[in-house]
């Protein structure tokens, strides 16, 4: 399953629009109201949860070209279940006066229904990994594993901040398609891979050689420090990594040897998409 913003959206309007023969957004809301497409549109809601979360009610109809009734009853439903859950937004988000929009993101629950495949099956192969080979053999295979999803991926010759972004993005793109819904943001004086979904997040709880392995990978790749700011592990609603886009070159080969491969926990958050490096 692969997840990118452009398609959550544009899929929703071409099915409406196919329905109807109309492009205009109350269509598109007749269209979402019937049984086909009420379950078109909560999938298109939850997708939007996923990629864009924490997000407000008025911005997923405004992407979704929904009513307000129309996404009220998507969420509510989504709450209800469980899957789904409304925060206030922090301040440094507000815009205008009055009171904090509620922002709404997925849960644990709502993760989880998106399918983390053969779960079971994957920890019981890598604690029987660990069993045979110890805890090396399971270093070995998280590298391994991330060295196949970014194999396309050449190291960054330039580090200027355009060649150091663009590589960033073409991490992102191969993370993408590996199941993982990552993007890239600029923040400040760098710029952030996030991954929206992480298709091994529950064997990564018990095995976090597989999170450090990623972010190994990157600072390889990326030839500088990277920071993990927030993983899905964790309990975050996204893997963030934070990349400098003016640093000075660290020795790699130095860095590798002075550090162990170990997972670096999310850092203290008040906002779970690990946001508050924005």
């Amino acid at each position: 399953m692969e997840f990118r913003h452009t398609c959550v959206v544009k899929t929703v309007g071409l099915r409406n629009a196919q329905q109807t023969g109309h492009q205009n957004a109350g269509a598109r809301s007749a269209a979402a109201s019937g049984p086909a497409g009420e379950g078109h549109t909560r999938e298109a809601v939850i997708k939007l949860l996923l990629e864009e979360g924490p997000i407000t009610a008025t911005a997923i109809g405004e992407r979704l070209g929904l009513s307000p009734a129309g996404v009220r009853r998507h969420l509510d439903a989504l709450i209800e279940s469980g899957e789904a859950r409304a925060t206030r937004s922090a301040p440094w988000q507000q815009k205008g006066r009055g009171r904090p929009a509620k922002q709404f993101q997925l849960t644990a629950t709502g993760r989880g229904k998106l399918g983390h495949a053969y779960d079971d099956l994957a920890g019981a192969a890598m604690r029987q990994i660990r069993e045979l080979g110890g805890d090396q053999a399971i270093t070995d295979f998280a590298r391994k594993r991330v060295q196949a999803i970014v194999a396309g991926v050449g190291e960054l010759a330039g580090h200027t901040p355009a060649e150091t972004e663009a590589k960033a993005e073409e991490i992102a793109e191969a993370f993408t398609e590996a199941g993982f819904a990552a993007s890239t943001r600029k923040v400040g004086a760098g710029v952030q891979i996030c991954q929206h979904h992480c298709p091994v997040s529950h064997v990564a709880e018990e095995f976090p050689e597989l999170c450090a392995a990623e972010l190994e990978a990157f600072r390889e790749i990326l030839g500088t420090h990277v920071q993990r700011l927030a993983t899905i592990a964790n309990g975050d609603c996204a893997c963030t990594t934070h990349v400098p886009l003016v640093a000075p070159k660290p020795n790699i080969a130095q860095q590798k040897s002075a550090q162990p491969l170990v997972a670096q926990p999310a850092t203290t958050s008040t906002h779970d998409s690990g946001r508050s490096a924005e």
